[in-house]
């Protein structure tokens, strides 16, 4: 079982621990990050505000967001059913959105240390973070 307790992130608000879920998905990025990706849509729920990885008609996966006006999106919090996990679906799923925002023309806002330690471990993405609106500082220690 993954020790939540050995990953700490800061933020301007202080510095926290991870969720074991957060732990598991961040395990997984560290450990296997070029697994292959399970075959996936990604759906933009714009209403709801959440990135959706979809097989058939399950969701598997999910980033929900916020927006904060026309430029900046607030990831907060990257999950993966337990069963789909270890196949790559979190690092992939991060990577297409993050895409999407490239695309838009948008800036990010990063409440999720799993998009965190994404981005510090692929910083062709680093740009996208706002610079005024950061939001986590550090992903795993």
């Amino acid at each position: 079982m993954t020790d939540p307790t050995r990953y700490v992130f800061e933020h301007s608000d202080g510095k926290d621990s991870l969720s074991e879920d957060q732990a598991v998905l961040i395990d997984e990025m560290i450990d296997d990050p070029h697994a292959p990706a399970f075959d996936f849509a990604v759906v933009n729920d714009e209403k709801a505000g959440i990135y959706e990885a979809i097989v058939g008609d399950r969701e598997i996966a999910g980033l929900p967001y916020s927006v904060a006006g026309d430029d900046r999106l607030v990831l907060l919090a990257t999950s993966v059913y337990p069963e789909f996990r270890k196949q790559g679906i979190a690092t992939e799923l991060i990577r297409r959105v993050l895409d999407d925002v490239r695309a838009q023309g948008k800036t990010v806002t990063i409440m999720c240390p799993v998009v965190r330690t994404f981005i510090e471990h692929n910083p062709e993405y680093a740009d996208l973070i706002d610079a005024k609106h950061p939001g986590v500082t550090k992903g795993h220690r």
